[in-house]
């Protein structure tokens, strides 16, 4: 998967967290979120970016 569907995914997943009807929805929503920030982040490492660890960083935060 490349990284602007990443970015897009990322995107939609915090869109539906911020819509959800119950509680339980939008973490899940937030979970999903998490995990993509954590592609995002390892993708980008591969490819030597420096943005790497603030995504990876942002995983770890919304895993909360």
């Amino acid at each position: 998967m490349d990284l602007n569907r990443l970015y897009f995914d990322y995107q939609l997943s915090l869109i539906n967290a911020t819509a959800a009807a119950t509680p339980d929805l939008r973490h899940g929503h937030e979970i999903e979120a998490a995990r993509i920030a954590g592609c995002i982040g390892h993708k980008q490492t591969k490819l030597g970016a420096a943005a790497a660890c603030a995504w990876i960083a942002r995983a770890s935060e919304q895993a909360l």
